[in-house]
């Protein structure tokens, strides 16, 4: 995993900044080379948070698969 992907905290400004590219697209106020820039940008932080979201949505699997494979089913004893 690179160390992009370890910082904490970057998923959430990355999205920060793709709303924020969101709202400049939305107003209209750019030229067509700084729309065409932002998108550029938020196709990038798209693609990188998609990253991150499958490598979390992996260590939750792994997570959970380890824990299923810890935990046993109750079995009352004879007698309780």
């Amino acid at each position: 995993m690179s160390k992009k992907s370890a910082n904490p905290g970057q998923f959430e400004q990355s999205v920060l900044e793709l709303e924020q590219i969101v709202q400049q697209l939305e107003q209209g106020e750019l030229t067509l080379e700084q729309a065409l820039s932002q998108f550029e940008r938020g196709i990038s932080l798209v693609k990188h948070s998609q990253q991150q979201l499958q490598a979390a949505e992996q260590k939750v699997q792994i997570l959970l698969q380890q824990q299923q494979e810890q935990l046993h089913p109750f079995e009352p004893q004879a007698g309780d």
